[in-house]
């Protein structure tokens, strides 16, 4: 029975993530299959790969023949890497204890660039958010200067027209003033004439 390893393809639309699975080759390729051996989420920057090392290697020991991006993910994973070594051994190349610490090392290394890659894309989306921030806090900033400029101005002209209206009041005060004592000294002026008649026939009679 011929088998492959290959991906299943679950989640919705746009976002879809897959099993990694050992199956037959003539089934459908999300159908039934023989064992899940892990998951791969290309929706995550490292895209998260969680492979059972032993049992893939054991597959691929066994003949299961991977599709091209499972090729790619038995390689990323170091599968690939330890048949060559198992091969160097059987060749005499190197001993199985060799094979091992040259895999052990390889694996120290591409975890430490996966981590490497993990910290620069943490940093550059630190970097983004604080420059965001910070232009969020310049634009914010900007806003209150504006509105403490225009709150000024309203203010300075509440003051003029305050101003103004209390010069026109004391201008009004003023006037009135001046037409109250003219009206009073109208008033005496009219209450004065009549004495001054009066007085002036009694001094005729007198003559007389």
């Amino acid at each position: 029975m011929p088998v492959k390893m290959r991906l299943a393809r679950h989640g919705r639309k746009r976002y879809a993530y897959y099993h990694i699975v050992v199956a037959d080759s003539r089934a459908p390729r999300d159908g039934r299959y023989i064992e899940r051996i892990g998951s791969y989420n290309p929706n995550t920057n490292p895209a998260t790969i969680d492979l059972d090392f032993d049992k893939a290697y054991d597959w691929l020991v066994k003949g299961a023949q991977p599709t091209e991006t499972m090729k790619a993910i038995l390689s990323y994973k170091g599968v690939l890497y330890k048949k060559h070594l198992m091969g160097g051994v059987k060749k005499g190349a190197f001993t199985e204890e060799e094979a091992e610490k040259k895999l052990e090392k390889w694996l120290t290394e591409k975890d430490a660039q996966i981590q490497a890659k993990r910290d620069r894309l943490a940093g550059e989306e630190n970097a983004a958010v604080k420059k965001q921030l910070e232009a969020e806090t310049k634009l914010r900033e900007a806003k209150e200067a504006a509105i403490a400029a225009k709150n000024a101005e309203l203010a300075a002209e509440a003051a003029a027209a305050k101003a103004e209206e209390e010069a026109v009041d004391a201008v009004e005060e003023s006037v009135n003033a001046v037409e109250e004592s003219t009206v009073d000294e109208a008033k005496e002026a009219v209450e004065e004439k009549p004495a001054e008649n009066e007085e002036a026939p009694k001094e005729q009679g007198a003559e007389s």
